[in-house]
């Protein structure tokens, strides 16, 4: 087996200890989130004007779910230190490697270092992983329902489905302002269905997410139904929510991250 064949066959067969501590939630191994490790940037992808994906080497990395996340700690040469959360967007593998997707946010002193000044080689403090309740471990049927970098955590649980080989269903709606700002419109496929509320190509209609898009996905739900991931801005998790109350998804079925 070649070096290369062996390192995709490890990464199929990889998959975090998964242990669930109540119905449908993971538990999180508080002993390795709570350590701290060095992750050296490694490359830095593009995604639209104003997100890049950064990818990182820890070589301790214990491992992760789709859908978590993690706490990155940026300090200065005078010992200053900020903090914030980020969602794992890379797929659990075995690599040693993770990749983060980090929008470049006005006057964001972490986000605002990743887009202006950081280099592969430069190197940031991450712990985690963190937050069992949004993690997929790829066992149920998953409806994803994003928007803007809200896409993040559910294109590692899309990677994951696809890795994997997955034959649970797994579909996702995501919204963008336009097709400029779509993250990984490069690798979105046949599952995904895209909506654009400012500007969308000739033919394509321009609104918001609407119940046209996610009340079909509802009609003909696959065996033990849908588990719905719901993740962006405080308004869309609400509006995305009421869609899908009002298209019969359980509410203890939902799950919601939201940021802002």
């Amino acid at each position: 087996m070649t070096e290369t064949a062996a390192k995709a066959t490890a990464a199929v067969a990889f998959a975090p200890p998964t242990r669930f501590a109540v119905p449908g939630r993971v538990a999180v191994a508080g002993e390795a989130a709570a350590v701290w490790q060095t992750a050296t940037i490694t490359g830095v992808r593009r995604e639209t004007p104003h997100a890049s994906t950064f990818r990182f080497a820890v070589p301790g990395w214990a491992g992760h779910l789709p859908g978590q996340h993690l706490m990155l700690r940026l300090t200065a040469g005078d010992g200053y230190a900020a903090q914030r959360h980020y969602s794992l967007a890379s797929a659990p593998d075995d690599s040693g490697h993770i990749e983060l997707t980090l929008d470049h946010v006005v006057d964001g002193e972490v986000s605002g270092w990743f887009h202006t000044v950081a280099r592969p080689g430069d190197t940031v403090e991450v712990r985690g992983p963190l937050s069992g309740f949004f993690a997929w471990p790829g066992d149920r049927p998953a409806l994803l329902l994003g928007a803007g970098s809200g896409v993040v955590p559910l294109m590692s649980m899309v990677r994951h489905h696809r890795a994997r080989a997955l034959d649970v269903p797994l579909r996702m709606v995501v919204s963008a302002r336009s097709p400029e700002e779509l993250i990984y419109a490069r690798e979105l496929g046949p599952e995904t269905t895209t909506v654009f509320t400012r500007a969308a190509p000739r033919g394509v209609p321009v609104g918001r997410m609407a119940a046209t898009h996610v009340a079909p996905l509802l009609a003909e739900q696959p065996a033990g139904g849908w588990e719905a991931y719901v993740c962006g801005s405080n308004g869309f998790a609400e509006h995305a929510s009421r869609l899908l109350v009002a298209a019969g998804q359980p509410v203890d079925r939902i799950r919601i991250e939201r940021f802002g």
